[in-house]
């Protein structure tokens, strides 16, 4: 185990992506604000946005004080909106009753607004450099072909994963960079296609000293996204974030002609979530925007 941790964190210095949130200075906030736009979504569509989103609001409370229409054109096309609207609620609740400043332990982040397992302790990681063990998909590959010698993870169990990845966590300073440095391998290197085996530092894998055995488990089908509700809502999305107030339901049609019953379920999707909203004329415009 002490040869990984070397192994892994002398890889982690030379050879780490310099993202804008991990460079020094950045805030615990600014960390939590990367760990929103992060989930489900990949690091280059990410990049952009979190650096204007900063610079703009670089506090919880500056956070809040945006309107909820500001926040939704701002996280523009990341998807999954609604994270946009939680992180609003989010910096809220951390300007009113925690003093513009995050949580530093896991259970109190766990009550905040869209902060979940992961997150929880990926702030307690990162942001306060806490000894938590940190599991993500990228976590539980590394582990599995590192620790166990398959080629993919088992079925996702919290106790178990968590406990994998507790197990390799060294004392001290040195956890959260071993933390950032696990992940950081199965995101560029220990990939679930096509994984560099030459690029790896870790000598002792046990997938490698097993001659690499292929997986067992049922081939994965890519998430589709043409054509599914969340795209209609997308186009939806972004005929309001290019007016600054209501549209008709005339205008949302333009957006997606070719099937009136999903554009319509998608517009009452939006609407239930708290994205839009419906004037006393008819109309629609985001959230806060109609009057």
């Amino acid at each position: 185990m002490t040869n990984i941790v070397h192994q892994l964190v002398e890889w982690y210095g030379r050879e780490h992506r310099g993202l804008p949130w991990r460079r020094p200075g950045v805030t615990p906030w600014q960390i939590l604000v990367s760990e929103f736009m992060l989930q489900q979504t990949p690091v280059a569509r990410v990049e952009p946005v979190w650096v204007s989103w900063v610079q703009r609001w670089p506090t919880p409370s500056a956070t809040a004080a945006a309107g909820a229409a500001d926040v939704l054109r701002a996280w523009g096309k990341l998807g999954y909106p609604r994270r946009a609207k939680r992180l609003h609620e989010c910096a809220t609740l951390i300007a009113s009753e925690y003093d513009d400043a995050v949580p530093s332990d896991v259970e109190t982040l766990l009550m905040l607004p869209g902060v979940g397992a992961y997150t929880a302790r990926a702030i307690a990681c990162f942001a306060y450099r806490q000894r938590v063990p940190v599991v993500d998909t990228n976590v539980r590959r590394v582990v599995a072909r590192v620790v166990h010698g398959r080629a993919d993870a088992a079925a996702a169990s919290s106790l178990r994963d968590l406990a994998d990845v507790e197990a390799l966590l060294p004392d001290g300073e040195l956890a959260p960079t071993f933390s950032i440095a696990l992940m950081e391998l199965g995101a560029t290197v220990c990939t679930a296609r096509n994984p560099r085996c030459g690029l790896c530092p870790l000598s002792a894998c046990a997938w490698r000293s097993r001659g690499f055995p292929a997986s067992t488990s049922p081939a994965r089908r890519g998430q589709r996204y043409a054509g599914t509700d969340r795209q209609v809502r997308g186009r939806l999305l972004d005929v309001l974030r290019g007016n600054d107030s209501p549209v008709t339901r005339a205008q949302l049609d333009v957006a997606w002609p070719s099937d009136a019953a999903q554009r319509d379920r998608a517009l009452d999707s939006l609407l239930v979530d708290g994205l839009i909203e419906q004037t006393a004329d008819g109309r629609f415009a985001l959230a806060g925007e109609g009057g």
